[in-house]
């Protein structure tokens, strides 16, 4: 029986997960990647010496990864050195205090304790409620692709989901086992991991500290987009085609059924199913524009709002801020404030919380000797239509940069040396972001119930959806289990009578 043919639009992690599974699974694979490379938002910039990873700087749940490559009877070692960060972070406050997060338990304990004794007492209760939501989540969320309430309430117990608290929000969580404000909006920023507010995001997203803690944080020697590049050496051991600089201008369809895609150039590839790896709302409004009930569906899908978007500032400076570690935090002095303007008046706060990653302090190849490569991520609104961020772009770099300076990096400017910039715009036109958000669509209790889209069109029956707007959701984990959920769904929805391929060469 001749192989099926998937073609796969878009080549970010979600896609490359997508292709490689798919490949496994005995389906013959191309991906359709319009950049020069593939990745997505993982990607990298170099100059003057410098190299920067220009989008996901930490990495959790390594295993997502190593099933991957074990599902192609592939050891992950054998493709990339994942190492372990510590300290986690350090975290730096308006008011003058800092704080290391430390992954070793007994050091932290102290570390809490020394700052609000009753939080270090009840700490060990928070952990634990904490890691009661990730292993929830194992059960279902992890485990196969959801498309909303219904498919949960199949893998879980009425008790087991009340356990998730779903009437509570990250934040209420966060306040019932802490009370020292550092701690509070430490451990409330976690959910900026998916690009959502502590304020509306719901209270299984605890689990994030858990994630972290109880699991910890890493990194990829050689940088982060080594990932990427792993993924593309195994893909290509398995046959996947792929191709870059291949943009795909319309899903071809007859019916309900997709045949597959005409490309920029006036090419048409045909398929006999399409995984999309564009967000799910941008899909429908580009490539899906000539479908008859595509506003409509548009229409149905408005409460998936799009995350954060971010304004990043990659600096090459000529000298090392020892005071920074690998991961740091420059918190806002007014949480509530900042994540309001944010989530909720649409506007860049001016009093944000700001992310330096600093990887040459555990990779020195990643910038010259004594000096240091700054990556600054301030997250702001997601772009509504029409809008642009330009005209804003350089008073933002001067109120982070002010901020920065203010804060401990004394003379920054200055010693600046080599400088790249991304704005809204360029993530909405390099990744087709919606509104350049960076982690997909917002976890929000009120607004969608914390559920992304689900993964199977509903326009076309042989259409898959994968990526940050798609359930489980945003990050590197996230989306590369994406692409492996969503591979188990078309194995269980599309003619299963394929042909297994013999992948333990």
């Amino acid at each position: 029986m001749a192989q099926r043919k998937v073609v796969v639009i878009g080549g970010g992690l979600a896609g490359m997960s997508a292709a490689i599974r798919l490949a496994v699974d005995g389906y013959h694979v191309t991906v359709l990647e319009k950049n020069q490379r593939v990745g997505g938002k993982l990607n990298r910039v170099s100059g003057n010496g410098f190299t920067f990873d220009t989008g996901p700087s930490i990495l959790t749940m390594p295993w997502v990864l190593e099933n991957l490559f074990a599902a192609a009877s592939r050891d992950i070692r054998d493709y990339m050195e994942i190492v372990r960060v510590e300290p986690q972070w350090r975290s730096f406050f308006e008011d003058g205090h800092t704080m290391d997060l430390e992954g070793d338990l007994p050091s932290l304990l102290s570390t809490i304790s020394s700052l609000n004794p009753s939080d270090g007492a009840k700490f060990l209760q928070y952990l634990q409620y904490c890691g009661r939501m990730y292993e929830l989540s194992r059960q279902s969320f992890y485990k196969k692709s959801l498309s909303g309430l219904p498919d949960l309430r199949k893998e879980h117990s009425l008790r087991e989901l009340m356990e998730m608290d779903p009437l509570k929000t990250m934040n209420t969580v966060t306040e019932k086992y802490l009370t020292d404000p550092h701690l509070r909006q430490m451990f409330n920023f976690f959910v900026m991991y998916v690009g959502s507010s502590p304020y509306d995001a719901p209270a299984i997203l605890s689990q994030l500290i858990y994630v972290q803690l109880g699991l910890g944080i890493f990194y990829v020697k050689g940088g982060m987009y080594q990932i990427a590049e792993g993924m593309l050496k195994l893909a290509g051991e398995l046959s996947v085609d792929i191709h870059t600089d291949a943009k795909v201008e319309e899903i071809l369809f007859t019916g309900n059924r997709a045949t597959g895609v005409r490309l920029e150039s006036g090419e048409v590839v045909s398929a006999d199913i399409l995984v999309c790896n564009r967000e799910v709302i941008p899909a429908h409004q580009s490539l899906l524009a000539q479908h008859p009930d595509k506003d409509a569906v548009i229409s149905k899908l408005s409460k998936f709002e799009p995350t954060v978007s971010g304004h990043v500032l990659l600096l090459g400076v000529d000298c090392q801020y020892e005071q920074l570690r690998h991961h740091n935090f420059f918190f806002s002095e007014n949480p509530e404030r900042e994540f309001r303007d944010m989530f909720h008046d649409r506007k860049p706060t001016e009093d944000p919380t700001v992310y330096l990653g600093v990887s040459s302090r555990s990779d020195p190849s990643q910038a010259p000797v004594g000096m240091d490569n700054l990556f600054v991520l301030t997250h702001v609104p997601p772009l509504a239509p029409t809008e642009s961020f330009e005209a804003r772009r350089e008073w933002y770099r001067d109120l982070v940069l002010n901020k920065l300076e203010r804060m401990g990096l004394k003379d920054l400017r200055s010693h600046i040396v080599f400088e790249h910039q991304f704005i809204p715009d360029d993530l909405h036109q390099l990744y087709g972001a919606n509104g350049g958000s960076i982690y997909g669509v917002v976890t929000d209790r009120k607004k969608n119930g914390g559920f992304k889209i689900a993964s199977r069109s509903s326009l076309l029956s042989n259409l898959y959806f994968v990526g940050g707007s798609v359930h489980p959701g945003g990050g590197v984990p996230m989306v590369t289990l994406c692409g492996q959920l969503t591979a188990d769904l078309i194995g269980q929805q599309e003619t299963p009578e394929i042909r297994k391929l013999d992948v333990s060469s």
